[in-house]
């Protein structure tokens, strides 16, 4: 038997499709497991996923989950990489043309900003993400990102999530990133907040309004520790 493909769970828009986000899940560092549907980190961004097909739909914005086919990042294999690729190539396929927006957490929001460089991407909402020292920024160049992260998250280093941002100023066409006091990594103690910054920059890569939710925080003085 061959290798199973990852699987994508599809939000269709309200009428003609104009926009696409695709939505990526976290994981671990190592893992060659596969991830079932009732995986934690794939369900944690189902709520999001759904919130973000109520607030577009309407603007013709389709939304899609991928599921990885393995757990873990597995370098250098870097499998859920290889994922994200796949499913911006189903999409394409699907919706030549049309702009997209990635929004990942945690080990899905370093493929998303890995991947950002597809053609089709105009801009990163990358939540709590998993950014070592070193990650490249050479894929953000010219997109929009978003960065937000818990003042207190163990498991993904804001510390590190700020040097990123600091990084890819020189080559994205804009960062600001967000500081969610008190909270920590599975974004479970202000839900709302999260989903309301993921909502706000979907809405303004795709649909030109963001509700004025993000007034202001591209040009701050201190746009990279926006507290909220």
């Amino acid at each position: 038997m061959g290798e199973v493909e990852p699987a994508v769970s599809v939000w269709p828009a309200r009428g003609r499709t104009e926009a696409v986000v695709l939505v990526l899940h976290g994981g671990a560092e190592h893992g060659t497991g596969r991830v079932a549907p009732w995986k934690l980190a794939f369900l944690r961004m189902v709520p999001i996923a759904r919130a973000l097909h109520r607030a577009g739909r309407a603007h013709g914005i389709e939304v899609r989950l991928l599921r990885n086919r393995r757990y873990g990042w597995n370098a250098p294999a870097e499998d859920p990489v290889a994922d994200a690729r796949w499913a911006l190539d189903r999409l394409r396929a699907d919706h030549p043309g049309l702009p997209v927006v990635l929004v990942g957490h945690s080990m899905g929001a370093r493929v998303a900003l890995r991947v950002a460089d597809d053609p089709a991407v105009r801009g990163v909402c990358a939540l709590a993400p998993w950014t070592p020292r070193g990650e490249p920024v050479a894929a953000v160049a010219g997109r929009s990102v978003l960065i937000v992260h818990g003042t207190r998250d163990r498991m993904t280093s804001p510390a590190e999530s700020h040097a990123y941002a600091e990084r890819a100023q020189d080559v994205a066409a804009r960062v600001a990133r967000f500081e969610i006091g008190g909270e920590g990594h599975a974004m479970l103690r202000r839900a709302g907040v999260w989903t309301r910054l993921t909502i706000a920059f979907t809405l303004e890569q795709l649909a030109g309004d963001d509700g004025d939710a993000l007034r202001g925080a591209w040009t701050a003085p201190g746009r990279l520790r926006i507290p909220v």
